[in-house]
């Protein structure tokens, strides 16, 4: 193969890389829930507003995986790998060489200013509600900020909660509101227990970069709290989970969302032994630890679609 061209696929893999595309379905999923219920419960699909919102939520992920692998590649190894998570997408891992250091902050300012386009669309010209930009920007900003010195709050502690909230609340409430133009009550329930699982896939994603690091005066929650006290936070927020779906029953969810949740639980609570059991010492074992929390945050959203179908 020419070296020309070697180079040219070399780069498309490194901006592949950068954009995350294994992420998007996090954002996605959620965001498919919620105009699936304004379709269940009021019988309201506008196509074109679907359409128009995925490609600004893709614009708003696009955005904060390129702020977020720019900053990184000015950390050192350690920062990187921390960074390396649903708002940093893979950045951390890319060479210097494939990207100009300026063309990821460069590309997440242009996707940001289609994001707000599309909003500006949706919210004057298709008249989608007054909170339509709002909401854009509880999304956009954060991601934009997660990996930005000084405010940075991947630093801060804070930012595994930022993470649940942009995906979990906020694309079902988002999806359901430009759809309707309100927000229907049994969304804040069902956005507990995805919220949740989105919350222990960011702090089991930190075991890797933090499990030889002591507690205190550290930047990530798991530094700041130690293995012993995340273990147990990670174990906690599970069980939070499979309250907050018990309750979300009484919010108007039907019941066999519960039924359909118990494999779930199952495998949640599997997890939660071996990370007792400290099994996340292995690498190995971590790998897949981590990819069948992914399928608890996957089958909790789930869960939700089968039961209202």
């Amino acid at each position: 193969m020419p070296e020309t061209e070697t180079g040219v696929l070399t780069k498309i893999e490194g901006w592949l890389g950068l954009s995350g595309p294994p992420f998007h379905t996090l954002g996605i999923l959620p965001f498919c829930l919620g105009t699936f219920l304004a379709w269940r419960l009021d019988h309201v699909f506008g196509l074109p507003v679907w359409v128009l919102g995925m490609l600004g939520i893709v614009m708003v992920m696009l955005s904060t995986y390129h702020a977020g692998g720019h900053f990184a590649l000015f950390e050192n190894e350690r920062s990187r790998r921390r960074l390396r998570n649903l708002f940093a997408g893979e950045s951390g891992t890319l060479p210097d060489l494939i990207l100009r250091r300026s063309g990821p902050l460069q590309t997440s300012a242009i996707f940001i200013a289609l994001a707000i386009f599309i909003g500006i669309i949706l919210q004057f010209g298709l008249r989608t509600g007054p909170f339509t930009l709002l909401l854009g920007c509880l999304g956009a900003l954060p991601g934009f900020f997660y990996a930005t010195r000084p405010i940075r709050p991947a630093d801060s502690g804070l930012g595994e909660l930022l993470i649940a909230f942009c995906y979990g609340w906020l694309p079902i409430v988002a999806a359901f509101y430009i759809q309707r133009g309100y927000i229907a009550p049994c969304i804040h329930w069902m956005a507990l227990p995805i919220g949740l699982s989105i919350f222990n896939v960011v702090l089991l994603h930190e075991f890797p970069a933090d499990s030889a690091n002591p507690a205190g005066g550290g930047v990530s929650l798991l530094r700041r709290l130690g293995n012993a006290k995340g273990t147990a936070l990670y174990c906690l927020i599970f069980i939070l989970s499979w309250f907050s779906m018990y309750s979300s029953l009484n919010a108007g969810i039907p019941r066999k969302a519960l039924y359909i949740y118990l494999p779930v639980m199952a495998l949640s609570a599997g997890i939660s032994l071996m990370m007792a059991g400290k099994r996340y010492e292995n690498p190995l074992v971590l790998e897949i630890l981590c990819g069948l929390n992914m399928a608890v945050h996957l089958g909790t959203t789930a869960a939700f679609f089968l039961a209202f179908l």
